[in-house]
């Protein structure tokens, strides 16, 4: 069954906006609220192949860095252990990527693109390229899209 949001109520004439200055004057908020942008932009652009932004990083960096440990890939985007294995299970499932056991620590997997994980990625990266192009241009170049960077960069 499918519940329908109660639309808020309409403001009364002798009402005034919304004060929202002490919410949107927080970094943290805006930070939010821009990525939440950025992620559905991402999700519409990607919604055709079924790929989400912390799949999409996976795939980037294994393709990247063949032969690598789950655990090295993990802590690079922060995903917990648990459901890193989750999401590799998932991308395995697809046919997207493999797990090898590590040839230094048996106990490891070392995670390679198959070969339809690596056309997959080259078709994904396409459709990210261009999505980040529309997103440099939103923000004014490509001064300003290092100028973001930098100070973003300042946070993590």
């Amino acid at each position: 069954m499918v519940q329908r949001r109660t639309p808020p109520p309409e403001p009364s004439e002798g009402d005034t906006a919304l004060q929202t200055d002490a919410t949107t004057s927080i970094v943290g908020y805006r930070l939010r609220r821009a990525q939440l942008s950025v992620f559905q932009k991402f999700l519409a652009v990607f919604d055709e192949l079924k790929l989400r932004p912390a799949e999409y990083s996976v795939l980037v960096l294994i393709g990247d860095n063949p032969g690598r440990k789950q655990t090295e890939i993990a802590e690079v985007l922060g995903i917990k252990r648990a459901n890193f294995v989750t999401l590799v299970h998932g991308l395995e499932e697809r046919g997207l990527v493999e797990r090898v056991p590590s040839m230094e620590d048996k106990r490891a997997n070392a995670l390679h693109l198959t070969a339809e994980g690596k056309a997959f990625l080259t078709q994904a990266q396409a459709r990210h390229a261009q999505l980040e192009d529309e997103t440099v241009a939103q923000l004014g170049g490509p001064a300003a899209r290092a100028q973001l960077l930098a100070l973003l960069d300042r946070l993590i």
